[in-house]
């Protein structure tokens, strides 16, 4: 029930999203928070394949971050991949982590000094 309920408010975002013209305009940006960690999730041209994602973790102290995808209405999911350090804090992904446009669920897992912790982050993929 509590994942129909997630999902229903998950389409809710991605329909209210392309009534506002954000469908597919650039790159989309979507913010989740953890116990330990925040993190901002920025896919960069949302359209191109392999997909590259930025992902920004506070506080800054992360020494790794790797990545997943789920698409739960879909039944979708995607392995696991390292995201490079690019600075403290800032972190950047390629791969295959979308087969389709549609709400995915970015899989943030974080290790570092405040331990380890994956922070779930909704994002709407269009192209």
């Amino acid at each position: 029930m509590k994942r129909l309920m997630i999902a229903g408010i998950l389409v809710a975002v991605a329909v209210l999203v392309f009534a506002l013209g954000g469908w597919g305009s650039g790159d989309v940006e979507a913010r989740a928070a953890g116990r330990l960690y925040s993190v901002t999730v920025t896919v960069r041209e949302p359209a191109a394949r392999p997909l590259t994602v930025g992902i920004e973790v506070a506080p800054a102290s992360a020494d790794t971050v790797t990545v997943s995808t789920v698409m739960p209405q879909m039944g979708h999911a995607t392995p696991e991949i390292s995201a490079r350090r690019q600075e403290a804090g800032r972190f950047l992904a390629t791969g295959e982590l979308v087969t389709m446009n549609g709400v995915w669920e970015f899989a943030v897992r974080v290790h570092g000094a405040a331990g380890e912790e994956v922070v779930t982050v909704p994002v709407l993929v269009a192209g």
